[in-house]
């Protein structure tokens, strides 16, 4: 059966936005797809500025910087669906975008082995004590010492977190010869001889190198804290890859200049500068023994090569066959195109009654369903219907005045 890949609206009239320099590929697999009419720009937007440009935009390309309110996605009366070329999803108001029936993608596994081996790379700087011994090569200083450098090998790593990068940075550490422990909150499979601890306070205890690999939430604002960093070792190594309310980066200067944290690597901060070339300030500068980078964990080109596939990817999917694996708001559903027919997708809120009111309004005027796929969650209901195609203009006018619909559109 061919794949169907038309949609009822032409494709030169589809605005795409892009923020926040997304790579090239992405633009390019739209353009290849037949959707000219991209816009990219190369940093985040206020919400005050993307309220006026997001007004006739179908669909949205952002990263980590912007956030997506409840007044922003109330303002997007086309957005159909968001990517997010990143990791996370908690920039965007999920239960606004839900109650609007915008889809939300991102890409979860894209950029895990750039971000994990950066981790491993910067724990062997920092236990060998490189940031030091590198500033003094550059100052014309000789620091040619062993005291205070240690191999990997040996040692043991905290983990916070034991997602798709925690997990994988424990693979790579066990293979250098690491001990790897691991804190998370939800039930996770250890992976080789990894060791689930139940606290906090006992992973802190026990490394000598500590990862962060956690979402940005109110759970884990000031997740470490002066309290919590006194359960380090003396000379604990801590990395913060995660996010930048995680870490109280007054604390953390505290603990290194008195000696008690041996060093650490941060590449986010509760404060980011908008763009390249931006002034940028934490209370980490000048201490020693700190590796210090501007939010370049999943900055490689394989990484940024494999986000833009991926969302892209997705996106063509519910745009062009109404598929909405991966999505944070709309339910999970897959399925194939039938042929003869035009595809209606109709989002609307969980209550009784909707589906039951949408078949007696198409079986009260003769509409033949050749196919029909429902699957809800808490708060919204999502049916895909595959109608004759003669009489699908009148279907769709019929699913629009059904109630409790939040957003209807004609796929094919």
């Amino acid at each position: 059966m061919a794949k169907t890949v038309n949609t009822s609206y032409p494709k030169e009239k589809i605005r795409i936005l892009f923020l926040e320099n997304i790579s090239e590929v992405a633009v390019k697999s739209f353009h290849k797809h037949g959707y000219e009419n991209v816009v990219r720009i190369n940093k985040a937007l206020t919400e005050e500025q993307l309220i006026e440009e997001i007004k006739d935009v179908h669909l949205l390309g952002i990263r980590s910087k912007t956030q997506i309110t409840k007044k922003i996605l109330e303002a997007a009366k086309k957005l159909q669906a968001i990517g997010c070329f990143c990791i996370g999803v908690n920039q965007i108001d999920l239960k606004a975008a839900t109650k609007n029936g915008v889809v939300v993608f991102n890409a979860p596994y894209s950029n895990t082995r750039s971000v994990a081996e950066l981790v491993i790379g910067a724990a062997i700087m920092l236990i060998r004590r490189v940031p030091d011994k590198n500033k003094a090569a550059h100052d014309g200083f000789w620091m040619k010492e062993a005291k205070g450098s240690f191999e990997l090998r040996g040692k043991t790593l905290g983990i916070i977190g034991y997602g798709n990068i925690g997990s994988q940075v424990s693979v790579m550490a066990e293979s250098l010869g690491m001990k790897v422990v691991f804190f998370d909150e939800a039930v996770k499979l250890p992976l080789g001889n990894a060791e689930k601890i139940r606290t906090i306070k006992e992973l802190l205890k026990k490394s000598d190198v500590i990862t962060l690999h956690v979402p940005g939430t109110a759970n884990t604002k000031s997740l470490i804290n002066k309290s919590t960093l006194k359960y380090c070792k003396k000379g604990a190594i801590l990395i913060n890859y995660a996010r930048g309310t995680v870490v109280d980066l007054e604390a953390l200067r505290n603990a290194i200049l008195d000696g008690h944290i041996g060093g650490a690597a941060v590449d986010v901060y509760p404060w980011e500068p908008e763009k390249h070339g931006d002034r940028f300030e934490t209370p980490l500068q000048g201490c020693p023994n700190v590796i210090l980078t501007p939010h370049i964990g999943g900055s490689t080109e394989e990484a940024q090569e494999n986000i833009g596939e991926d969302v892209s990817a997705k996106l063509f999917n519910y745009l062009e066959t109404g598929i909405t694996f991966g999505s944070h708001t709309v339910p999970a559903l897959a399925l194939p195109p039938q042929e003869g027919s035009h595809r209606i997708l109709h989002i609307h809120n969980n209550v009784p009654g909707v589906l039951s009111e949408v078949n007696t309004q198409l079986s009260r005027n003769k509409i033949n369903i050749l196919g029909q796929y429902l699957k809800t969650n808490d708060d919204i209901g999502y049916v895909v219907l595959d109608v004759d195609e003669n009489i699908s203009s009148h279907a769709l006018q019929l699913l629009k005045e059904v109630k409790a619909t939040i957003k209807v559109r004609m796929l094919y």
